[in-house]
């Protein structure tokens, strides 16, 4: 009996060896490692890496892809000046085939004599932060003022009115307060200038260069970022 068990376990020892080597043939799903990587298609060229340069790898392959779509940037508001009005005509007509309507202003420079003083109220952001403060003053009896809604730097501010003199400008400030008006202000106005200036929004980069090449043939003009 301890025969039977001692040469049916060399049997099977000897099976399992057979078996390990390949000289009984394979089942499907179970080659040994070494073979399964030599049927692979172009396994000469398989190599194995590390986890760090595996991570680096994944990490560069996603800063290219972030990087290969750029944001493209958009500019509020672009100001080119300042032209003599011979100038901006020739100008406005380089402008003409770009089409862009509302995107275009025009306005005039200031000068540098003072013309009057205005008593204002900051500009709110927006029509509708100037309508909110316009209901504003209405509510505290205030009737006589202007929304100011053109290209100046007091763009949707609230005009208070406008004086000769600078002790006029504050008289009014002074009986604006007593009503209950808090952040009305007095500043002098410049008289206007016989120069010309250009603004134009939402700019994207394809613009700000046709802009810029527009500018280039006039010497004393120079471009900046306006609100």
């Amino acid at each position: 009996m301890l025969k039977f068990i001692f040469w049916s376990l060399v049997a099977v020892n000897a099976a399992l060896f057979a078996y390990g080597k390949g000289y009984l043939g394979h089942f499907s799903g179970n080659e040994r490692e070494p073979e399964r990587l030599l049927k692979q298609l172009n396994a000469d060229k398989l190599a194995i890496i590390s986890a760090d340069k595996a991570n680096e790898a994944s990490a560069a392959t996603a800063s290219a892809a972030a990087s290969a779509k750029p944001a493209p940037e958009v500019l509020a508001c672009v100001e080119i000046g300042s032209f003599v009005l011979a100038d901006a005509r020739r100008f406005e007509t380089q402008l003409a085939p770009l089409k862009l309507g509302d995107r275009q202003s025009r306005h005039n420079l200031p000068g540098s004599e003072v013309s009057s003083y205005i008593v204002y109220m900051p500009p709110q952001g927006s029509k509708e932060g100037a309508d909110k403060k316009a209901g504003e003053l209405r509510a505290l009896g205030v009737t006589n003022y202007f929304i100011m809604n053109d290209n100046s730097p007091l763009r949707w501010g609230i005009s208070l009115g406008v004086f000769k003199t600078e002790g006029a400008a504050q008289n009014q400030l002074a009986a604006l307060m007593k009503q209950g008006v808090r952040t009305a202000r007095v500043a002098p106005r410049m008289s206007g200038s016989k120069l010309l200036a250009f603004q134009f929004r939402d700019v994207d980069a394809e613009l700000k260069a046709k802009l810029e090449q527009f500018r280039a043939g006039y010497p004393d003009a120079e471009s900046h970022a306006c609100k």
